[in-house]
């Protein structure tokens, strides 16, 4: 009897030790796991801005949002291995800012220019389209078209696809435009509907938004001076995020993600060609 108790008594402590030995096991790969799965995923930064309407701004709770927002979202989900996390600036210091690596990417409406293609890598996958047409005062009926700019001031943002446009328009065409270097939207509203400035170059979308939203009573008129393509604009070095974002940016048009926020927040569809 006493055998038979000791032979239970070690068999006993034999399991329980097991089952400590596999219960740390597990919590041990658990660990690892979860570290692991930490050390795979990357912390990328995209550097956006908060001013401009619809695409990237910060609406009335304070919330960063819009259309380009709203597709880094989407496809930060699309890929597990990275975390993407916003830095917000001005415009004019997103570049910089980029080329110094402060961010590793651009989510800002980027139009291809000769300039930032030296510099910088652009991902292959189109996002939308963005037309720039010159837009005045609702009352002004003078201005029609580019060519009716001659000796007006019209304002534009430093470095922007606008600027660098009109810089080259202006000089190509003897146009004499004075061109005015915009420090943000607001101003240049107001400097529209008081007079001091004559036109600005924009987008539909902006427009319609300033004038639903604050009342801006603004209008577009004539052509199209630019319907470029949007990228996300990266450094040279960024060759695997680049192709990853592109992968995601496929899989988000073939499920009309991209559709679908276009639509909502720029009023149509500018993911395709017009």
């Amino acid at each position: 009897m006493k055998k038979l108790s000791l032979y239970l008594t070690i068999v006993l402590t034999l399991l329980l030790t097991a089952c400590t030995s596999v219960e740390n096991s597990e919590g041990d790969a658990s660990k690892n796991d979860s570290a692991q799965e930490g050390k795979d995923v990357q912390k990328i930064i995209v550097g956006t801005g908060t001013q401009f309407p619809n695409i990237c701004f910060l609406d009335d709770k304070g919330n960063l949002t819009g259309y380009d927002v709203e597709l880094v979202r989407a496809i930060d989900e699309k890929l597990p291995e990275y975390e993407f996390e916003f830095k917000t600036m001005e415009f004019s210091n997103l570049l910089l800012s980029l080329e110094t690596k402060k961010i590793d990417f651009v989510a800002h409406q980027m139009e291809v220019n000769s300039e930032r293609e030296k510099k910088f890598l652009f991902n292959k996958e189109p996002y939308n389209v963005f037309p720039l047409k010159v837009t005045v005062n609702a009352k002004n009926d003078e201005i029609q078209s580019i060519d009716d700019l001659k000796g007006k001031s019209v304002s534009v943002s430093a470095t922007s696809n606008s600027a660098v446009f009109l810089e080259k328009y202006n000089k190509e065409h003897d146009l004499g435009v004075n061109i005015v270097y915009s420090s943000g939207s607001a101003d240049v509203n107001n400097q529209i509907a008081t007079g001091r400035i004559d036109a600005i170059i924009t987008t539909p979308f902006a427009v319609k938004y300033y004038n639903e939203n604050n009342e801006a009573q603004q209008k577009v008129v004539g052509d199209a001076l630019l319907n470029s393509k949007v990228y996300f604009l990266l450094n040279k070095d960024s060759v695997a995020l680049q192709e990853r974002i592109d992968e995601a940016i496929k899989e988000l048009k073939a499920d009309g993600v991209v559709s679908e926020l276009s639509e909502k927040w720029l009023g149509d569809d500018y993911s395709v060609d017009f």
